[in-house]
C-alpha cells in the first residue's frame, strides 16, 4: 500500500481515470480495515482508504478536532492529484465528510454519511477514561459493547478491539475530543451535494434520530435504516450496505477531469 502526504491508504482500480474517485474515511480510533473488503472493491470506481494521521500505518500525530482532520484529507487528495471525489465516512469520518463538504464543496461530489450526526456528543465516561493510558481500557470496553446490534462475528470484534489498542492512547483521545466539540447544527443546508445517510437500526452510538435529522435539514438526502444492525453497520451488514452506496454512486454525476 502507498503514502502520500504522510498518510498510508488502500487504493483499488486507482487507474481507473475515467471512474469517479470514492474516499473512505473510518471513524475514531479506526484504520481502513474498519471498511469491509466488499466496501474496498466496489466496482466501476475508484476506491481509496486512507489511515488518518495517527492512525493504522500513517504518520503524524492525529489531531483534535475535526476540520483539521480534514484540511489534512485535502493536502492528501491534493497530493494524489484528485480534484473532486465522493467522500464516504463513518461515524468521526462522517464528521469529516460534513465538514469537507461544507468548506470545499468544489472538492466534493458526493456524500455518503454512515452512523454519524450533525454532533456527535461523546458520553463523558468515554471521555474521562481515554484520557489516561491506565483506565484507556475502560473506554475502549464500553465502545465494544455498544458498537454492535445483533450478535457479531467474533474474529471481526476482535479486529476492531485489537485495532484501536494499537493507536496510541492520546490520538484515541484526541479523536473523542474531536468528536465531542463537532458541530455542524447550522451548516447543513449549505450542503449541496447529493447525499445519503446510512444508519442501523440499532445504533447505539449514532441512533436513527441522528441519521432522520440529517436527511431532513441536507437538501434533497436520501436516508437508508438497516434493519438488525448497529454502529458498525458496514461490517454487520456489509451487502447490504454496499448495495446501497453502490446505487447511490451510480446515480452521481461524474467527468473524468472533473
Amino acid at each position: 500500500m502507498p503514502t502520500a502526504s504522510l498518510i498510508y491508504y488502500y487504493a483499488y482500480q486507482s487507474g481507473e481515470v475515467e471512474s469517479l474517485p470514492v474516499i473512505l474515511i473510518h471513524g475514531a480510533g479506526g484504520n481502513h480495515l474498519n471498511w469491509p473488503p466488499q466496501m474496498r472493491r466496489i466496482p466501476g470506481y475508484r476506491i481509496y482508504a486512507p489511515d488518518l494521521p495517527g492512525h493504522g500505518k500513517s504518520g503524524g500525530r492525529g489531531h483534535q478536532n475535526v476540520l483539521t482532520y480534514a484540511q489534512s484529507l485535502i493536502e492528501w487528495v491534493d497530493a494524489l492529484s484528485i480534484n473532486r471525489a465522493a467522500f464516504v465516512g463513518h461515524s468521526m469520518g462522517g464528521a469529516i465528510a460534513q465538514t469537507l463538504a461544507a468548506y470545499y464543496p468544489n472538492r466534493v461530489a458526493a456524500l455518503g454519511l454512515i452512523s454519524t450526526g450533525a454532533r456527535l456528543g461523546v458520553d463523558p465516561f468515554i471521555l474521562e477514561n481515554a484520557a489516561s493510558p491506565t483506565t484507556l481500557h475502560k473506554a475502549v470496553e464500553t465502545l465494544m459493547d455498544r458498537f454492535f446490534g445483533s450478535p457479531m462475528d467474533q474474529s471481526i470484534v476482535k479486529q476492531i478491539e485489537a485495532s484501536m489498542y494499537a493507536i496510541r492512547q492520546s490520538v484515541i483521545s484526541g479523536d473523542f475530543q474531536a468528536c465531542n466539540t463537532f458541530d455542524m447544527l447550522d451548516r447543513l443546508g449549505a450542503i449541496t451535494c447529493p447525499t445519503v445517510v446510512i444508519c442501523g437500526a440499532e445504533d447505539k452510538l449514532t441512533p436513527v434520530r441522528y441519521a432522520q435529522y440529517l436527511a431532513n435539514e441536507i437538501p434533497d438526502a436520501r436516508l437508508e435504516i438497516i434493519p438488525e444492525a448497529g454502529h458498525m453497520v458496514m461490517l454487520e451488514k456489509p451487502d447490504e450496505v454496499v448495495g446501497v452506496i453502490k446505487g447511490f454512486l451510480d446515480s452521481v454525476p461524474y467527468q473524468a477531469g472533473d
